[in-house]
């Protein structure tokens, strides 16, 4: 099984910045299949473009633009490529890197996928961080990290509160329904609970309210289609469930600390 050091990706690297303890690169994936292999540090990939199928021992992801894996160290996983172009964002963990903010790193097990918005809209803020390279980055690509960390809730961090099974088949709802028009009434009939409860209890699981984080997900589905530069911005505010593009523009600037002209720029830069 091949053993890949710092920095090492299979595919054409488009930049790799190396700061004390983190490594981010910039990759296309040009292999149709890699076989088993693993690598030496714990490790973030994004996707901002195509698509790519991972397994590992446990289990298979089937991940597109905008899908989010973490990874721990030496975790043995393959990678197949589908027909297209898919290019991914790496953020390299070092363990002398935890070590230094006594955050434990074997807390981490195995490779798990992320879905939280929160934590993608952090994962763009660090690609964004990436392409500026200044004498900022180092700082700020620190403090990303540590407020990533924080929203994923690891290392020394309390434990997440229970979240009861309400909440759970909610997130899924929204997941897959984001783009249509909810009412509290039909969402409480679908969870079995009155809307009391289910507006007064929504922020407590989801940290904010229930109209924000529908918008938070459909801004989190328009970063994923920004590459694509077959769709205007007007297709993709109508494709995120958005009522125009002024609606999407307010929303997107409301999540994000850019525009999607900006971001679109961005992604598509270094291809």
């Amino acid at each position: 099984m091949k053993y890949l050091q710092t920095g090492s990706f299979y595919g054409q690297t488009n930049q790799t910045i190396c700061l004390k303890g983190i490594t981010l690169t910039d990759t296309e994936y040009t292999h149709d299949k890699v076989d088993w292999h693993y690598h030496e540090n714990a490790y973030f990939t994004f996707i901002l473009a195509g698509n790519v199928i991972e397994g590992n021992k446990k289990e298979i992801y089937n991940c597109s633009a905008g899908s989010l894996l973490f990874h721990n160290w030496q975790d043995p996983h393959y990678n197949i490529k589908p027909k297209g172009f898919t290019r991914g964002f790496h953020i390299e963990l070092q363990k002398n890197w935890f070590d230094g903010f006594d955050l434990q790193q074997d807390k981490i097990q195995g490779s798990f996928t992320i879905n939280d918005p929160d934590v993608k809209f952090l994962l763009y803020r660090l690609f964004k961080e990436s392409k500026i390279d200044d004498e900022v980055t180092a700082l700020s690509v620190e403090a990303l990290l540590l407020q990533t960390l924080v929203k994923m809730q690891v290392g020394k961090l309390s434990p997440p509160q229970q979240v009861p099974l309400w909440a759970k088949k909610l997130k899924e709802i929204l997941a897959d329904e984001f783009t249509q028009k909810h009412t509290l009434d039909h969402l409480s009939a679908q969870l079995q609970i009155h809307p009391v409860h289910l507006s007064r209890d929504f922020s407590k699981y989801f940290n904010c309210n229930l109209g924000e984080y529908i918008r938070k997900l459909r801004v989190e589905r328009s970063f994923s289609l920004l590459h694509d530069h077959h769709l205007s911005l007007t297709d993709i505010a109508f494709r995120c469930g958005f009522a125009d593009q002024s609606h999407f523009l307010r929303s997107f600037k409301q999540f994000s600390d850019g525009n999607p002209s900006a971001y679109r720029k961005l992604l598509t830069r270094a291809c």
